[in-house]
């Protein structure tokens, strides 16, 4: 495990005993390995996700300089084959809140320690549906949209296409199946269904043989609306498009996507918010950067509100009807109270502009427009909220 330098200078740390409320927030990132992909082309920034946390301290700071509130970030690393779980009770010793980059049943460990169990964890990184339904936890919060709140994004758009003949090319990674689970859910949800699925196994070099081996490939389809692709890991994807035996569109993963945040959202003020994290992090800012500038807004918000550092009494405002999130995206951000999910819009883009944000118009919801994606409160199994 590497304990990184806290962002703040000594001197700021100095001071935070002198301050009306000092929070310290850790950012806690478990490194795993990933599966081979056929370009590099995409390479993960080392500080995916911490760069957004970083941004979001930023912000807090020039607020909390008037308000006598005082932040401090923690990162901490936990390299494969180190204990994960100690990491987590080590930064839990100092800080009630913590920002998890991680698989899924990691940070269902990490909150069922008991010494987590006052403390507010907000997951930044993890689409599984799993851990806002059956495996949710009342102490864990999530500022990244769940995969089924994006496939329901894109299916709106399917239907408000009116387009109803659709198949799949799946990858065989965990992310890709489920992606695909995700996304055939949502075809059900909203009336459609898919006609046919194929798996991507090919370990042939693309970069050479998509023209011969995709068309021949995708040639059994025969028409379609659209061709889905759940390539999650940003492996065969790419090569997909354009290569098809149809000329027909593709979404999904690729081509036409609906996702947490990109660099083409430049509305209701995203523009500055793009320019400013591209100038202090010198590239643009990923969705999973966003989940976690999201999380550390969502906690200076809450002490901006109560002027406290108390977890309880931030909890309770972050889960209230008074709680209001402003993230660029037109709307403001609530958290869903009985998963802790965060209410978003979510972008429907292709890589050089942003075509429509779900969810679109014409879809109605009782309570709010914006629990038409993802899991509703009929829906859910999550009973840790109800407690």
């Amino acid at each position: 495990m590497r304990l990184l330098a806290a962002i703040c200078a000594f001197c700021a740390v100095a001071n935070m005993a002198s301050a009306e409320v000092a929070i310290r927030i850790a950012y806690l990132r478990v490194e795993t390995s990933r599966p081979p992909t056929l370009s590099n082309l995409d390479p993960i920034p080392d500080d995916l996700g911490l760069a957004g946390a970083r941004s979001g301290l930023k912000e807090n700071a020039t607020t909390g300089r008037f308000l006598g509130h005082l932040y401090e970030l923690e990162e901490v690393i936990v390299s494969e084959g180190e204990d994960t779980l100690e990491a987590a009770r080590t930064a839990l010793a100092s800080t009630s809140f913590i920002l998890l980059d991680a698989p899924a049943s990691t940070q269902k460990a990490i909150a069922d320690l008991a010494e987590a169990e006052d403390a507010i964890l907000f997951n930044t990184s993890s689409g599984n549906l799993s851990l806002r339904d059956s495996d949710c936890r009342v102490n864990l919060l999530h500022t990244i949209p769940s995969d089924v709140m994006r496939t329901d994004a894109l299916v709106q758009f399917f239907v408000k296409k009116r387009w109803s003949d659709f198949v799949m090319i799946s990858g065989t990674h965990s992310a890709d199946k489920l992606y695909a689970a995700a996304m055939k859910r949502s075809l059900t949800k909203f009336g459609l269904e898919l006609r046919a699925e194929k798996i991507w196994a090919f370990d042939a070099d693309m970069r050479r043989n998509a023209a011969q081996e995709v068309p021949v490939f995708t040639q059994e389809f025969g028409d379609y609306d659209a061709l889905i692709v759940a390539d999650e890991v940003r492996d065969f994807g790419r090569y997909i498009l354009y290569n098809t035996w149809e000329a027909r569109p593709v979404a999904g993963s690729e081509g036409l996507t609906a996702v947490t945040w990109a660099p083409v959202v430049e509305q209701w003020g995203a523009a500055q918010l793009q320019t400013r994290f591209r100038e202090e992090q010198e590239r643009p800012m990923e969705p999973q950067d966003y989940a976690a500038w999201a999380a550390m807004r969502s906690i200076g918000e809450a002490v901006t509100r109560t002027n406290s550092s108390n977890p309880q009494t931030l909890r309770t405002y972050l889960l209230s009807d008074t709680f209001e999130l402003a993230g660029f995206k037109g709307r403001p951000l609530t958290y869903r109270t009985w998963n802790g999910q965060l209410r978003q819009p979510i972008p429907i883009v292709h890589p050089r502009a942003m075509v429509a944000q779900a969810p679109l118009e014409g879809f109605l919801h009782q309570r709010n427009e914006m629990d038409s994606l993802g899991l509703d409160k009929p829906e859910s199994q999550c009973k840790a909220f109800e407690e």
